[in-house]
């Protein structure tokens, strides 16, 4: 448990400071116009996208005494620590010399993700057949997840408070944990993966994998609501700390630390509806999950901003409407990562069900297709932030790590802030719900049979 804990500790920490602070980066110390940095965004994670059935059919038949998945977690460690490193430097040109730096350093950058994060989400399924244990087993590995993206916003909200250089800082730490965190989990899984249940061995061609995947009927559900929750959280990762600043107007000494708190009730989250559906069901700590989880998304939109240029001290004196503001919207994100928690666990969860229900039972190829659902999500989700902040004419700007004081937005600009914060995932969220519906009973169609 605790080597599996921390096999997604490193990818789970860039995973969280890429989705809470590049867009923000890329248009605030960057200089990317938002549409840009929507569109990069976007390419790099359809990239992502591409090499992730090619890694799992890759991982499937890869060969070794540690079995098939640790080679590919050890080989990628390496590459994963230097380009997170190289992701928060700002190099010199104009946008077009940029978008080819960081075009390059995002393809290294994803191939090294997939390569270390699609192998190592297997071994869940292959290492146990106990459905409590496998449940377990991806408690521990979100568990690590999150406590490393906590070490690392506590990090990166120290950091930044410097200027521009705290994001250069931020990325060698990452680096360094990320690679560290991935050869200690390969090294404490190394026996377990010996023994563990291997895939069957086949060149499986992609009109074949389309064919298994779309005669399984719990595995279409279970991708269609991981692509609606993560594009909801995505959305609101990606436009968090622009919404606080300036939407919100929380001082930058404030905002950079609110994703904490967030981190820290996705965490307790993650135990609880662990713990919840084991005992009452999947489904049920789902529905109950994301219920808290609209509901803090649709106080997100109507909610007040504070006063501008108001002192930060006065803001914890809690004797003032402007403290009670700020006491609200603490406790709203408190209550969004406690039930955007499910996001992470559930769908996880479910899938060793579906996987179950295939007579081959090739877990590569459908964590692969998994994951590819989810970068696909992340990328839809940062393109529409990007074009619609376009659209509502957003004002980018560089070396600009206070966005209060950066330039001010349109009423327009921040009230499209407003919708992609909370209507947009709410929306979404509910639509993932719908698409549970009439999970019980469901009976897969195989290979074997006529579709």
């Amino acid at each position: 448990m605790v080597a599996y804990g921390l096999g997604d500790a490193g990818t789970g920490l860039a995973a969280s400071q890429l989705g809470f602070y590049l867009f923000a980066f890329f248009t605030s110390a960057a200089g990317l116009p938002a549409f840009a940095a929507g569109s990069l965004l976007m390419v790099i994670k359809i990239w992502d996208a591409i090499n992730d059935p090619l890694i799992g059919w890759l991982s499937d038949n890869t060969k070794s005494k540690w079995g098939p998945r640790i080679p590919w977690m050890i080989g990628g460690s390496v590459p994963l620590g230097i380009s997170l490193a190289a992701i928060w430097w700002v190099p010199s040109g104009g946008t077009p010399e940029k978008i080819v730096y960081y075009l390059a350093v995002t393809i290294l950058l994803m191939t090294a993700y997939t390569s270390v994060n699609l192998p190592f989400a297997a071994l869940a399924t292959e290492i146990t057949e106990e459905t409590s244990i496998r449940t377990r087993l991806n408690a521990a590995r979100f568990t690590g997840s999150i406590l490393a993206s906590l070490s690392g916003l506590v990090v990166a909200a120290w950091l930044l408070s410097s200027g521009n250089n705290g994001f250069v800082q931020m990325g060698r730490i990452t680096g360094v944990i990320a690679t560290i965190a991935t050869l200690t989990s390969c090294w404490g899984l190394a026996p377990f993966a010996k023994k563990a249940r291997g895939p069957k061995i086949n060149a499986e061609p992609i009109n074949r994998q389309l064919k298994r995947i779309f005669n399984n009927s719990r595995f279409l559900k279970i991708i269609g609501l991981y692509l609606m929750l993560w594009c909801s959280l995505q959305l609101m990762q990606t436009v968090s700390l622009i919404y606080l600043e300036e939407v919100i107007n929380v001082p930058n000494q404030i905002s950079k630390w609110i994703p904490i708190p967030f981190q820290v009730c996705a965490l307790i989250g993650l135990q609880y509806w662990s713990f919840f559906s084991n005992r009452h069901g999947r489904l049920k700590a789902l529905f109950k999950g994301v219920l808290i989880w609209i509901i803090a998304c649709l106080v997100l939109t109507i909610l007040p901003p504070l006063k501008t240029g108001i002192i930060t001290n006065g803001l914890f004196t809690f004797n003032n409407l402007e403290s009670f503001k700020l006491a609200v919207l603490l406790i709203i994100i408190m209550l969004l990562g406690f039930g955007a928690s499910t996001a992470y666990l559930i769908p996880w969860s479910l899938l060793p069900d579906a996987i179950d229900a295939d007579p081959d039972k090739p877990a590569g190829i459908y964590t692969a297709w998994m994951v590819l659902v989810q970068k696909i999500g992340i990328g839809l989700s940062v393109q529409l932030l990007g074009l619609l902040l376009s659209f509502a004419g957003y004002k980018s700007s560089s070396n600009c790590i206070d966005l209060v004081n950066c330039s001010e937005q349109s009423a327009i600009a921040l009230s499209t802030i407003r919708i992609c914060m909370g209507l947009i995932p709410s929306l979404l969220i509910a639509l993932g719900l719908f698409i549970m519906k009439n999970w019980v009973g469901i009976k897969p169609n195989y290979l074997s049979e006529t579709p």
